[in-house]
């Protein structure tokens, strides 16, 4: 496959190093689009953008083969009026100003995939969710709808356009997965609330491929749950934590005391106590195959005596 060029919007993350370094291994360049050029730390060329403004940045989305737009400030904190502000600005300024950064092209972009939430299905319950499954209600899901209405309200006409609503990503080097494991460590990692709620997730070698997936298929377009086949419950994705990190017991968590604990950890209760059980129906039926379609089986290969988190 001839290499190509693609442009990580945000792609100083957790998601955003990994996808770099896979693009990067296989002899793609790779651009990122950050505030903080000069502590990027990785081989990938970065350029400066605030996420909000037109800048010479812009130019590199000129013949690019994509642009993957991970932007969003981290929705692990306090939902203070101004944190608020910041998780919807961060999300629909970086929309706008892409689309239209790339209506602007002369030579725009093959494909523009763009990063969304799974929690837009709001707390949903034993209710599958699908793609066509409608949104929920409450301050998440609110966020998730103003997000998507400005990626639906920023048209590009000749660029490919792919909506990943991503879930719980499974990995070592960042995401919530950490939190988890260093509670569990301590035998903080009991259930939750009732334990029923639904987490939706996937291994991150699953995610980095979907996003592969989106960049490389033509084929590919609209809007993907980008989640794992087999949701399980907090209950049980507690209790396979616990044995893949041999912690054979912790205490639950009553639902009484998650916000003093979250008060502590400065985030929300919402995030432990609600969830959903998305399915990733348009990704098998276009012929997508999960590496770790099984929590045992993913949180066991992440946890391998010689698997280290990556740095």
């Amino acid at each position: 496959m001839k290499p190509k060029r693609i442009i990580l919007a945000g792609g100083t993350g957790f998601l955003g190093r990994l996808l770099a370094k896979a693009l990067a291994d296989r002899g793609d360049e790779v651009v990122v689009l950050t505030r903080r050029p000069e502590a990027d730390g990785s081989a990938a060329r970065a350029v400066y953008w605030d996420g909000r403004t037109m800048g010479p940045w812009v130019a590199e989305l000129e013949g690019a083969d994509a642009v993957v737009n991970l932007a969003g400030k981290n929705v692990s904190c306090r939902y203070t009026p101004e944190a608020l502000r910041e998780i919807i600005a961060s999300r629909v300024d970086s929309v706008h100003v892409i689309g239209d950064a790339i209506r602007r092209c002369l030579n725009p972009p093959a494909v523009w995939v763009q990063t969304g939430s799974l929690a837009i299905y709001g707390d949903a319950g034993d209710r599958i969710c699908d793609e066509e499954a409608p949104a929920g209600e409450g301050i998440p899901v609110e966020t998730c709808l103003r997000w998507e209405q400005a990626f639906a309200d920023s048209p590009t006409p000749v660029t490919r356009r792919v909506w990943l609503r991503i879930s719980f990503v499974l990995g070592r080097s960042g995401g919530a997965l950490r939190l988890l494991e260093g509670l569990t460590r301590w035998f903080l990692g009991g259930r939750v609330g009732g334990g029923r709620q639904y987490i939706s997730w996937i291994h991150e070698a699953d995610m980095v491929r979907a996003f592969l997936r989106a960049v490389d298929d033509p084929a590919m377009a609209g809007i993907y749950n980008a989640t794992g086949p087999n949701p399980v419950t907090n209950a049980e994705f507690m209790r396979e934590l616990r044995r893949a990190l041999h912690r054979p017991w912790s205490p639950p968590t009553p639902a009484w005391a998650v916000p003093f604990g979250c008060f502590f950890m400065r985030t929300e209760p919402v995030l432990a106590l609600t969830g959903r059980r998305a399915i990733p129906r348009r990704l098998q039926a276009e012929g997508f195959t999960f590496q770790h379609p099984d929590l045992p089986e993913a949180l066991s290969q992440l946890y391998q005596p010689t698997q280290a988190p990556t740095p």
